[in-house]
């Protein structure tokens, strides 16, 4: 067991617990934001910590030290440390954009009695959906992500808000359901739903049957992601938020389900028999999505569409079921959640200096504001993929893998992705020449942008050149995440040793052969029944049928 296991945790755990010291100095604004940013600086060194501990094996955590299938982990391997770590500092540039802007605007925009307590939950959940090895848990990080959303995308109480808000609600608790029923039929089943004994029982049951376990997860999943169809309520939801709000959501909440997609497809489902589908799906979603951006006319409603088509390259990876596939995807997730975020609080700054999102009404800001120009300029170019910057690195690895697996829907996509980068570009220039270069349709007023905000903004727009310089360090870490990803036994083996879980808490085990009420437990065997009372019942190899199968949680298969 690596030292570094007992901190698998704390992005979840140190979050929680300042949101709660949070709510209780809720009359206090300058305590709630050092707790924030104290408990997320914390967050982000920890999860650098175990990302570099992950490259070496996975890491597991038997919470209440039950072990599995009975307990539920938490599993930090290379792809889970990558995407905490990303997480992690934009979550904490976001608040640091967010308290200056609450200071500048008095808090009229961002209540900090609301928004500390309810942000820091959002970023527990994230933590905790990233590093949970169980079906169920990882619907309750989706929860606890999506009760914080639904407050923070209707700060402010205006109208507009609160009917955006309204369709953002309606959808979240529709894929919520969807994902629940999906949790209780694997459930039925097979019997569990911790990650690693589902990639074994999986395979044993009818094929149709998982089959049709795999198109509700990936429905339910689909929706948080905003994949085509089902991405309609995210332009309509994400531009009436507060800046630093849209930002998170841009740059986190999708990408939560388009982690989760890569987790089950590479675990629970590696057949590849909705490949097809989810290439389809790519497809669709580049194409609709940047039409969508170019036909718009608002900068933030053109951003969210770019949001929309860039999901159909990390879906178009995964599909492709190679390594090389996988590997460029999780490289443009982690680009994406960088440029994306960065954009939006750039916006945010257009807003304040120029008075407005509409093209139509900016203009001159490259004059008035130099600065704002370069922010928007590089990361817009980034997103893009203007070479030789991260986008253009992650959309010629996904363009590669298509290319090499060959197939004519492959060579699809590989045309769809150039045309939709062309798209891109053609908008994020179009945008540009209104907004920065030519003249203002009037006069704008004189607006001293806070340091705080432009600094906060400027470190996500350094972390996304960054990237750039960095990305043949990172593509080799991708590359081994993906072969990990690709080789479901590493993780098994690491929750389950042996291919079987012990399912008991070791303390209580060791209590009740003091107290003479259990006998030792061979490797391999399974148990009947655990619980404080001992009544461990070993049952033999042969009784089982072998390894995996046989009971265990009280018998049922």
């Amino acid at each position: 067991m690596s030292d570094l296991t007992w901190a698998v945790p704390l992005p979840v755990v140190l979050p929680l617990a300042a949101a709660g010291l949070a709510l209780v100095l809720w009359r206090n604004a300058r305590a709630q934001g050092v707790i924030s940013v104290v408990a997320l600086s914390l967050v982000l060194v920890t999860s650098v910590a175990l990302l570099v501990a992950a490259d070496s094996g996975p890491l597991v955590l038997d919470i209440g030290s039950w072990a599995a299938p009975v307990g539920i982990d938490l599993v930090a391997d290379r792809l889970s440390t990558l995407m905490l770590t990303v997480s992690s500092a934009v979550t904490l540039c976001v608040l640091l954009y967010s308290l200056a802007q609450g200071l500048a605007d008095n808090n009229a925009e961002t209540p900090v009695a609301i928004f500390h307590p309810t942000y820091l939950v959002l970023t527990a959940g994230v933590a905790n959906a990233f590093l949970t090895g169980d079906l169920f848990n990882l619907f309750v990080g989706f929860e606890m992500l999506l009760v914080a959303s639904y407050v923070l995308i209707t700060l402010g109480g205006t109208g507009e808000r609160i009917r955006a808000g309204t369709i953002y609600v309606v959808v979240s608790l529709l894929s919520s359901l969807l994902f629940l029923l999906a949790v209780a039929l694997v459930y039925a089943a097979t019997g569990t739903v911790n990650m690693a004994q589902l990639a074994m029982r999986l395979d044993e049951i009818d094929p149709d049957v998982a089959f049709a376990l795999q198109l509700l997860l990936l429905l339910a999943f689909g929706i948080k992601a905003a994949i085509f169809p089902l991405f309609a309520w995210l332009p309509d939801s994400y531009p009436t938020a507060p800046a630093p709000v849209t930002a998170v959501f841009a740059g986190l909440l999708t990408k939560v389900g388009v982690y989760a997609i890569i987790r089950t497809q590479t675990l629970l489902f590696p057949d590849g028999r909705a490949d097809d589908l989810l290439l389809w799906a790519a497809l669709a979603t580049m194409i609709v999505g940047i039409l969508g951006a170019v036909a718009q006319n608002d900068v933030k409603r053109m951003i969210s569409f770019t949001l929309v088509s860039h999901i159909g390259y990390m879906v178009f990876g995964i599909a492709l079921s190679t390594e090389a596939g996988l590997s460029a995807a999780v490289f443009y997730v982690a680009h994406h959640i960088t440029v994306q975020t960065t954009l939006f609080l750039v916006v945010g700054l257009m807003e304040r200096r120029g008075g407005s999102t509409s093209l139509d009404a900016l203009g001159g800001l490259a004059r008035l504001a130099p600065l704002l120009a370069v922010m928007f300029f590089l990361p817009a170019m980034n997103l893009a993929g203007i070479p030789p910057l991260s986008g253009f690195l992650g959309k010629a690895g996904l363009i590669q893998a298509g290319v090499q697996v060959g197939t004519p829907l492959a060579y699809a996509l590989v045309a769809g992705g150039i045309t939709t980068s062309l798209l891109t570009l053609y908008a994020i220039v179009k945008a540009w020449n209104k907004a920065f270069w030519q003249p203002a349709p009037e006069d704008v007023a004189e607006v001293t942008l806070p340091r705080g905000m432009v600094g906060s903004a400027a470190a996500l727009v350094v972390g996304g050149v960054a990237l750039t310089v960095v990305a043949g360090p990172l593509y080799d870490y991708t590359e081994r995440a993906a072969a990990t990803l690709r080789d479901r036994d590493q993780y098994v083996t690491a929750v389950l040793p042996g291919g079987r879980g012990e399912g008991r808490s070791a303390d209580v085990t060791d209590e009740a052969r003091r107290e003479g009420g259990t006998d030792p437990v061979e490797e391999g065997a399974d148990l009947e029944d655990v619980g404080p009372g001992g009544g461990e019942r070993q049952i033999a190899p042969d009784e089982t049928g072998g390894e995996g199968s046989g009971t265990d949680e009280g018998g049922e298969p």
